[in-house]
C-alpha cells in the first residue's frame, strides 16, 4: 500500500480578498513542492469580513481559480469553506467546503451542517452564523489518492454523530477547514480533534486561521494531523505556515484490527 502526504494550510485572512488569494496560493504551493498530494485550507480563507460574503458567492471566477490551482499543482485541493449560492434560500448563502482533483475538476461539495450561533465572551462577542448562511444537510464522503475523505467544517467538530455517519460512509481521513477562535480552540481545539480521531479511528486534517483578522476577532491556530491512535503527527503554532505527514492506510488498519470498535457498537448501527 502506498503512503501519501497530506498537507494542512494556516493562514491569518484579512479583509483584503486578492491579497488572502495570493497568500493561499503561496502556502499551497508550498505544500505541493513538500510533496503533498492533498492540500487542505482554512475555513472563510478568502475572508473573515461577513460583509464580504455576498459578493463573493457571486463571483464566476472563484471556483474556477481554485479548480486550476489544484491542475497546476498537481494535487488534491480542498478548499476550506467559501461562501457560494444556497440552492433554497434567496437570502442566506451556503459554507461549502469544495474539492478539487489533480485535473482541475470539482468532485465534491459539503454544505456546513452545524452553524455557529454562539456567544464566546471574547472580544467579538457573538458569532451568529445563521444570518448570513443556511444549514446543509448531505454527509458528504469522496475518494481520494491518499484515502477516502471525510468532510466537516469548524463547528461541526462539536458534533461526534456527523463523524460517526462519515466513518459509516467509509471515511479513512476527514478534514476539518476552520476558523476555531481564540478563546474556544485554547479550551478545546485539540481535545475535540484527538477524540474524533480516535472514536472513527480515522486520520484528522484540521486547518485552522490565526492571529488577529480585525480589532476584535482572534482565532486559535494550531492546525494540525492526527493519525487514528490519537496521535499529533504535526503541528503548526500561531503563525501562517504548512505542515504535512503521511497518511499510512495500513497503520490504520492495524489499529482498527487490534481494537475493532465499529463491530463492537451496540447503539445506533448503520
Amino acid at each position: 500500500m502506498t503512503n501519501h502526504s497530506a498537507a494542512v494550510v494556516q493562514m491569518c485572512s484579512i479583509a483584503d480578498v486578492e491579497a488572502n488569494l495570493a497568500a493561499a496560493h503561496a502556502l499551497v504551493a508550498d505544500a505541493a513542492r513538500q510533496g503533498a498530494r492533498l492540500v487542505v485550507v482554512p475555513e472563510m480563507f478568502l475572508t473573515l469580513d461577513g460583509s464580504q460574503f455576498q459578493s463573493l458567492a457571486a463571483r464566476s471566477d472563484l471556483v474556477s481559480t481554485l479548480a486550476a490551482w489544484a491542475q497546476d499543482l498537481g494535487i488534491w485541493l480542498v478548499a476550506g469553506a467559501i461562501p457560494l449560492p444556497s440552492p433554497d434560500d434567496d437570502v442566506r448563502l451556503r459554507s461549502a467546503c469544495c474539492v478539487f482533483n489533480d485535473q482541475g475538476e470539482q468532485v465534491a461539495r459539503y454544505d456546513k451542517i452545524h452553524l455557529f450561533d454562539v456567544d464566546v465572551g471574547d472580544a467579538q462577542g457573538s458569532y451568529q452564523e445563521s444570518d448570513r448562511f443556511a444549514p446543509g444537510e448531505q454527509v458528504v464522503v469522496v475518494d481520494t489518492p491518499v484515502g477516502r475523505l471525510g468532510l466537516a467544517i469548524c463547528y461541526d467538530l462539536r458534533f461526534a454523530e456527523l463523524f460517526q455517519r462519515l466513518a459509516d460512509q467509509g471515511a479513512e481521513l476527514i478534514s476539518l477547514p476552520a476558523a476555531f477562535t481564540h478563546r474556544t480552540g485554547e479550551a478545546h481545539w485539540q481535545s475535540l480533534l484527538r477524540a474524533r480521531a480516535i472514536e472513527q479511528q480515522c486520520f484528522i486534517l484540521a486547518a485552522n486561521q490565526c492571529g488577529w483578522h480585525d480589532d476584535k476577532r482572534q482565532t486559535w491556530g494550531h492546525s494540525q494531523i492526527i493519525d487514528p491512535w490519537g496521535q499529533v503527527l504535526t503541528e503548526l503554532g500561531h503563525e501562517s505556515g504548512v505542515a504535512l505527514a503521511d497518511i499510512d492506510l495500513s497503520w490504520q488498519q492495524e489499529v482498527r484490527r487490534r481494537m475493532p470498535v465499529q463491530q463492537h457498537r451496540r447503539l445506533n448501527k448503520p
